[in-house]
C-alpha cells in the first residue's frame, strides 16, 4: 500500500523587520549621527527639558512627529522607551533644493516625480521601480500624509528606493513653486481635463505630479501646474491605479525625449 504523501506547507519568506530605535538621547544621538526616521513617535503630553531639546532638534528636520497614547509605544516595545520611538529609515532623505542645481551644472535636464498624497505603500514601491527605469532623477515626497519606505515598499520597487534619491519637505507646495522658478516645467495627472497626455510636449526639464487615487493631486498644487494631463478611458472603470498611470505618462517622457 502507497504511503500517502506528506504535505509541508510552503515557507513564509523572510522580510527585514522594521527598525525601531529607543529613548529620547538615543533618538537625539541618532539623528545628531544623520540617521533618518520614518517617524517619531512621542508620547501625549510627554514634558522635560530632554524633550524640549529633541522637538528643538526636530524642529531642523523634515522628520514626521507623531504625538500618541502610551499604549500604542508599548505595543510596539516593552523596552524602556522613555515615551519616545523614532522609526528608523533604510534610506537617507535627500534635499530636493541639492539636487536640482547639481543636475543643471552636470549638464542633465532634471526628470522629477512629485507624489502628493499617495500613501499605499506598495503604489510607492512600484512608481519608484517605474521611476527607476525611466531614468527619474529624484522623487519628492510630503513628510505629512506619505508612504513610508517599509520593508513592502522597497520589495515592491525590487530596490529602487535604495538606490533612487527620494526627497522629503515639509511643505510641498512650496517644494514645487521652487521647481518651477528652478527651470522645470511642472505637469499633473488629473481628470479635471480633456488635455490627452499624448498631445503634450514632456521635453525639457520636467515634474510629474501624481496625485492619490481617492482625491489625486491637490488643488493647491494644480493651480501652480503649466500643464495637466489626461489618460483616455475607454472602459467601464473611470480611472487606473496610480502606479500604472505613473507608468503610462513617465514612458511618455521617455519616448518624446529619445526621439
Amino acid at each position: 500500500m502507497q504511503k500517502p504523501r506528506k504535505f509541508y506547507p510552503p515557507k513564509k519568506e523572510k522580510r527585514p523587520d522594521l527598525e525601531y530605535i529607543f529613548g529620547i538621547r538615543a533618538v537625539m544621538e541618532a539623528i545628531t549621527a544623520g540617521k533618518d526616521f520614518e517617524k517619531i513617535f512621542i508620547k501625549k503630553d510627554l514634558k522635560g527639558e530632554l524633550v524640549s531639546e529633541l522637538k528643538d532638534l526636530l524642529g531642523n528636520t523634515s522628520i514626521p512627529v507623531q504625538k500618541v497614547p502610551i499604549e500604542k509605544l508599548n505595543r510596539i516595545t516593552q523596552k524602556n522607551h522613555q515615551g519616545v520611538i523614532g522609526w528608523a529609515s533604510p534610506v537617507q532623505y535627500q534635499n530636493i533644493s541639492d539636487i536640482i542645481p547639481t543636475l543643471f551644472e552636470n549638464g542633465k535636464e532634471p526628470l522629477i516625480v512629485v507624489l502628493d498624497g499617495i500613501t499605499d505603500v506598495r503604489n510607492f514601491g512600484a512608481i519608484a521601480r517605474t521611476a527607476d527605469g525611466a531614468g527619474v532623477d529624484a522623487i519628492l515626497v510630503s513628510s505629512k500624509n506619505s508612504a513610508a519606505i517599509t520593508p513592502d515598499a522597497v520589495k515592491t520597487s525590487a530596490g529602487a528606493l535604495l538606490s533612487i534619491p527620494v526627497c522629503r519637505t515639509p511643505d510641498l507646495v512650496r517644494a514645487v513653486k521652487e521647481l518651477k522658478n528652478s527651470g522645470l516645467k511642472v505637469v499633473a495627472a488629473s481628470e479635471k481635463t480633456s488635455d490627452n497626455y499624448t498631445t503634450a510636449s514632456l521635453t525639457g526639464p520636467l515634474a510629474l505630479v501624481m496625485g492619490a487615487e481617492d482625491v489625486g493631486v491637490s488643488d493647491e498644487i494644480l493651480e501652480i501646474t503649466d500643464q495637466l494631463l489626461s489618460i483616455p478611458m475607454l472602459g467601464k472603470i473611470g480611472s487606473l491605479n496610480v502606479s500604472v498611470a505613473a507608468g503610462i505618462l513617465l514612458y511618455e517622457v521617455v519616448r518624446q525625449q529619445t526621439l
